[in-house]
């Protein structure tokens, strides 16, 4: 059974709960709600919550284990010969998940026989043919230790969907009929229901620790894997950058510090656009436009964090990069050789970022009390001596904040990377050559069936790390200034 119809037959029986329990609490009270201990909608919630709470989270945690458990069974079926040289394991296993979704699909499509999708013994060639003729073949040709695997893993996975429909199923009914016989005069459902509510709060608060925690403990790993075969010296003090790929021939030099100069130059170029025409039209916006003015100009600011980012990173190709090269080209002053640099990376993200810091300072300006300007005003000072004095002071901490959430945002930008600033990994201070950034080149070295087992697609995760590192060292950083400067101005 699908996930969405199982998901939808659950709520039913949550939803049928609810009212059954609300009915069954107001029947034994003989209709007068002042014998029940909680209120009606109590006892219902409590059916709906022990529906809904045990099934869903076998359901989460069954989803989670059954693919790990089924890719354990499934590669130890596949022999050491179908591990071709220079392959790995866990690219044979991407060819079998591969093989196993065409083969659902050609079934599907009526293309092939659910017999010849799950016998062992069908011809490997027949089947082959029919993968091709539905368009779900990857590869140009499937070995038969593969299509067996394929099939296994295919028939392991509907055993295990169809053993989680019933067991969720089950405990659903189970949990509605056991809240549902709860229902009494004396039964405390308010308590319960708020205790389960909190439990539940508790644990969305939990998923973005764990989260963090996931993906930081994914990074480390994966960086530890990188640096037994790869040694750190050289990834860290490294000026070149030049990874290659096995059967291209050369040995790879994986120097990160081409990378953070291009993110850092980037950003930099980026941040030197967007922070002064940012703040500047917070400022106007607050403290010197007029209401009709305020209401149109601010929200014609904020489409601008609504544009995706491949418009910007198109916008930057076919329109900056040109314009630039007309002026600072060989037609030009002679800087410029060709659209993608620096420069045209670095403006076209600054335009990205101006209302990251124009909105957010904004607010941040029209929270300073009033009085403050008044008792500025009180004593002499000007409108401009006032912004310049006292507004900007009180709202320093928050526009650093403001400033902050841009920079960050401009480290991870990519899309505005690869298309504007080029995939040149240099170290030079020309902003009119092109470079690259520490996310273009982890998007490269995971893009296509990557050998996970080589330094060329671990260096992805190595580059995920330090760049995680370097951002938070950058926000501690800036915590620590704005902290400080509070203090003083407290």
């Amino acid at each position: 059974m699908p996930i969405v119809w199982l998901t939808l037959i659950v709520f039913v029986i949550a939803v049928l709960g609810y009212i059954l329990g609300r009915s069954r609490a107001l029947q034994s009270a003989g209709g007068d709600i002042r014998e029940l201990h909680s209120l009606p909608s109590y006892y219902g919630a409590n059916v709906l919550l022990k529906t809904i709470v045990p099934a869903f989270g076998i359901l989460i945690v069954w989803l989670l284990v059954q693919p790990m458990y089924v890719n354990s069974q499934v590669s130890g079926m596949i022999p050491e010969t179908a591990v071709k040289e220079g392959s790995s394991l866990s690219l044979v296993m991407a060819e079998v998940r591969r093989t196993a979704a065409g083969l659902q699909a050609a079934v599907a499509q009526g293309n092939l026989s659910e017999a010849s999708a799950s016998n062992p013994a069908a011809d490997l060639v027949a089947v082959t043919q029919s993968l091709k003729d539905s368009g779900q073949v990857v590869t140009s040709d499937i070995i038969q230790p593969v299509l067996n695997a394929a099939q296994s893993y295919r028939a392991l996975n509907a055993v295990g969907y169809g053993i989680m429909t019933v067991v969720v199923l089950m405990v659903a009914v189970v949990g509605a009929g056991a809240g549902w016989l709860q229902t009494k005069p004396d039964y405390r459902a308010r308590n319960v229901v708020e205790q389960g509510v909190r439990f539940l709060l508790l644990a969305a608060a939990s998923i973005a620790i764990l989260t963090t925690v996931g993906i930081v403990l994914s990074l480390v790993f994966n960086t530890w894997e990188f640096f037994k075969l790869y040694p750190a010296p050289e990834f860290f003090f490294g000026l070149t950058w030049s990874p290659s790929f096995s059967g291209r021939g050369g040995l790879s030099e994986l120097g990160i510090i081409p990378l953070l100069w291009g993110t850092l130059y980037i950003s930099i170029v980026a941040l030197l656009v967007a922070v002064p025409i940012g703040l500047f039209a917070a400022i106007y916006l607050s403290e010197y436009a007029s209401p009709a003015v305020r209401s149109i100009a601010k929200p014609m600011l904020e489409v601008l964090a609504g544009i995706p980012t491949i418009v910007y990173g198109l916008f930057a190709l076919l329109t900056v990069g040109p314009l630039l090269l007309d002026v600072f080209g060989d037609n030009g002053l002679g800087w410029m050789k060709a659209g993608t640099a620096v420069m045209t990376a670095g403006l076209v993200m600054g335009i990205m970022l101006i209302p990251f810091v124009s909105s957010l300072s904004d607010d941040i300006i029209n929270a300073v009390p009033q009085a403050m300007r008044d008792g500025s005003y009180g004593l002499g000072a000007t409108q401009s001596e006032s912004i310049r004095q006292v507004v900007l002071p009180a709202a320093l901490p928050g526009i650093v904040g403001a400033i902050l959430l841009a920079a960050s945002r401009a480290i991870g930008e990519t899309m505005i990377v690869v298309l504007g600033a080029g995939a040149a990994a240099r170290l030079s201070l020309n902003p009119f050559e092109a470079m690259t950034t520490v996310t273009a080149k982890i998007v490269s070295q995971l893009t296509g069936d990557a050998d996970f087992a080589s330094p060329e697609a671990l260096v992805a995760f190595a580059l995920g790390m330090t760049l995680f590192i370097v951002t938070l060292g950058l926000n501690v950083f800036a915590l620590y200034i704005v902290r400080k400067y509070r203090e003083q101005y407290e």
